[in-house]
């Protein structure tokens, strides 16, 4: 994996995660498309392949993992600041 900067782990994802630092102006290419990376993003952290619009689904290992609160283009970072986590909500008993 020697090379590699980021992973996408299914087609239908629209976010990578970083698998080094990567910084503002990189290209990282992800199964034949290049993404120019727009902000800082750290290691081990997401950023979108392709715009994202607000209220969209955020997609990681196939799975929804939240909601878009912004519109987020391709290379910018995916985090709290953009994403509301998807989390169950126990039922209620009676």
């Amino acid at each position: 994996m020697e090379g590699t900067k980021a992973l996408v782990l299914d087609q239908r994802d629209n976010v990578s995660t970083a698998l080094t630092d990567l910084g503002p102006g990189e290209t990282v290419s992800l199964g034949g498309a290049v993404v120019e990376i727009r902000q800082a993003i750290p290691r081990g952290h997401k950023f979108a392949i392709r715009p994202i619009p607000r209220g969209a689904e955020v997609v990681k290992y196939g799975q929804p993992i939240g909601r878009a609160t912004a519109d987020i283009a391709a290379g910018h970072h995916v985090h709290v600041h953009n994403l509301a986590s998807q989390r169950a909500t126990p039922k209620e008993q009676s």
